[in-house]
């Protein structure tokens, strides 16, 4: 059976692999789970009951930090709900890790020989998870096209200069791409694998900037699953 890409947790892939991300692949984001794209955005699932709102990932932002620009290609689109606290602190949170899954979902969908915003917004684990779930597409020479939704997304501070982040992702509304032929599969129907929740743990590095220090997923998890 088909299924989309899934971004799961990394756990062995040197993280240099990111330095040098030419070709983006169709996704098996983990041995476990299928082809599915847990941060692919659309979908029916219980939202924020916000408002979406669009990434806040290029040029320079309030806080005064030069950030790399992150385009997404068309067909494909991230859309983030609940971006707005009314918590400042929180929001900044927020707003760094919608980056990066901008970045990650832009290395993924982009063929470029190099990546800089996803080196800017992760570090460490959440380096080399972001690096093997980019692989997985790569090995395969998939890539995909349509929306991601993030909901549920809540902010908790567990020390000074780190807070954890989760949310939950629906990938119901995208589709594998072949790299080589340019052939979108839209007859992969949708089901609870498309759904995923992520905890990922966040550090405020010298430059104010909240980078994903590592990162862990469960799809078909019943607290994202409608």
């Amino acid at each position: 059976m088909k299924r989309r890409p899934t971004l799961l947790a990394a756990t062995a892939l040197a993280a240099v692999a990111v330095v040098s991300l030419s070709a983006c692949g169709g996704s098996d984001g983990d041995a476990k789970d299928s082809d599915k794209i847990a941060g692919a955005d659309s979908g029916s699932g219980s939202g924020s009951g916000d408002k979406q709102s669009k990434s806040p990932s290029a040029g320079a932002s309030d806080d005064g930090v030069a950030r790399p620009e992150v385009k997404l290609p068309k067909g494909v689109k991230n859309v983030f709900e609940g971006g707005k606290t009314g918590d400042p602190k929180k929001d900044a949170v927020l707003a760094d890790n919608a980056r990066w899954v901008d970045s990650l979902i832009e290395a993924v969908t982009v063929q470029a020989k190099d990546h800089p915003a996803l080196k800017f917004y992760a570090a460490g684990d959440g380096l080399i998870s972001s690096a093997e779930y980019i692989q997985g597409f790569q090995e395969k020479k998939k890539t995909f096209v349509g929306t991601i939704r993030y909901y549920d997304r809540k902010v908790t501070f567990l020390k000074d200069g780190v807070a954890a982040v989760s949310y939950c992702k629906d990938g119901t509304k995208t589709y594998p791409k072949d790299l080589k032929t340019g052939t979108v599969d839209r007859s992969i129907k949708a089901s609870p694998s498309d759904y995923a929740f992520v905890n990922t743990r966040v550090k405020k590095n010298g430059k104010g900037v909240w980078q994903t220090d590592s990162v862990t997923s469960t799809t078909a998890s019943e607290k994202c699953t409608p």
